[in-house]
């Protein structure tokens, strides 16, 4: 089982790219699904097809939908909603601040992605190939079961724990309450095992891949390495850039003003593509710009087979290093002249503001105004930061033994 994510900046034609992938997974004779959680829903024009939210077969082996986010949140969210009101009202939380307690910024992105995940788990399909927003929406998409998670576990540290002392501390809970806060630890505990699940899945490079789509223009470029710094930072892998309308060069013998036109749009597209070129371990693909929209299936088609050749569309690329790892420097063993570094891979960091801070046992890393907490490994959270500096696409931070906890 593969998915296979495509995301980009607005109007760079990823729905038109991720749709044609599907169709030539399906005419290589896999069973393959295109979704969409872009709000926009371009998907069933670029396939000239009506599409809902349940799969429909448009050809042998082609599938495709339109995740409704809003029927998800009102069948999924729903209830747990209603047992976390239950919780609140219970440890004498005024309703209408319950109300605003359980509103959840995000939840409608969270459940289409955990659509795509039941999609890819339920075994109907050899890959699932998703059109995600704009790049904007997807970071925060693909970042949401960490964040969330983190949210979750902070709030109820220890679910049934601390609900059962709640419930035995509450002034006139009795035995009929008891199962009702059941139900709510259990909604609970069943959010927290598929952000759990969605991580493993975004996280595993052999069976999820994420492609960015651009065109070939300078302000698409630098929004696309801060991309590719973010997504990083998540602990998430990009492993394919397609940059869509490439311009052919035109032939020597062409003259006037549309051939002047061409040459110099051509030369500055090419510009941008050896700039592309530095970008480390991250595939590059092109495709050429073409005189009528590529709209249904037979254009699709066309388009897929120029973009990928004899290539497998949903095959990983290079998998490139680690994008965290810690070696040790100096010392051996718990010698307290130990040192070690971590070393965090976020391609194009040098290119904007860096941020870093140690928050107890975690690193608080900030860069082009997305942060996350990163966990240090036990080694390390009995160490202190002595330095950090930045290494092409690698961010290292050094550390020293803290005497005061260190084993002695």
């Amino acid at each position: 089982m593969r998915v296979v994510l495509f995301t980009g900046k607005g109007g760079v034609g990823k729905t038109t790219l991720a749709a044609a992938t599907a169709a030539l997974l399906a005419r290589s004779g896999r069973k393959a699904l295109v979704v969409s959680t872009d709000p926009a829903h371009s998907l069933g024009d670029a396939l000239e097809a009506d599409l809902g939210g349940e799969p429909v077969e448009l050809e042998g082996g082609l599938h495709a939908a339109h995740i409704d986010t809003r029927a998800l949140l009102d069948d999924s969210w729903g209830p747990l909603q209603g047992h976390l009101r239950t919780l609140l009202a219970g440890a004498g939380v005024d309703e209408l601040v319950a109300d605003e307690l359980t509103v959840l910024p995000g939840v409608e992105d969270l459940l289409a992605l955990g659509e795509v995940r039941r999609a890819a788990e339920t075994g109907l399909w050899d890959v699932v190939v998703v059109d995600c927003g704009p790049t904007a929406e997807t970071l925060r998409l693909l970042g949401l079961p960490e964040a969330i998670s983190g949210y979750l576990e902070r709030l109820f540290p220890a679910h049934r724990r601390a609900v059962r002392g709640m419930l035995a501390g509450l002034s006139g809970a009795g035995r009929d309450a008891a199962p009702a806060w059941e139900r709510t630890v259990g909604a609970l505990d069943a959010l927290a095992g598929q952000l759990r699940g969605l991580r493993e899945m975004l996280g595993d490079h052999t069976t999820t891949s994420i492609r960015l789509v651009l065109t070939p223009e300078r302000v698409v470029v630098a929004e696309t390495r801060r991309t590719l710094t973010a997504l990083a930072l998540h602990g998430l892998r990009v492993d394919g850039l397609v940059v869509n309308r490439v311009v052919p060069g035109p032939p020597p013998s062409l003259r006037g003003p549309a051939a002047r036109w061409l040459r110099e749009r051509h030369t500055e597209q090419q510009a941008v593509l050896g700039e592309l070129g530095g970008l480390g371990d991250v595939e590059l693909r092109t495709v050429h710009h073409t005189a009528a929209e590529p709209t249904g299936v037979p254009a699709l088609l066309e388009i897929a087979r120029s973009l990928y050749g004899d290539d497998d569309p949903a095959a990983p690329g290079r998998a490139g290093p680690p994008l965290l790892r810690v070696r040790r420097t100096a010392g051996t063993g718990t010698s307290r002249d130990s040192e070690f570094e971590l070393l965090l891979r976020l391609p194009g960091a040098a290119d904007g503001p860096l941020d870093l801070a140690r928050v107890g046992d975690e690193l608080a890393v900030g860069v082009g105004g997305v942060r996350r907490m990163v966990t240090l490994p036990s080694a390390l959270q009995r160490c202190t930061v002595t330095a950090a500096r930045l290494q092409d696409d690698d961010l290292c931070v050094v550390f020293a033994p803290d005497p005061a906890v260190w084993v002695r």
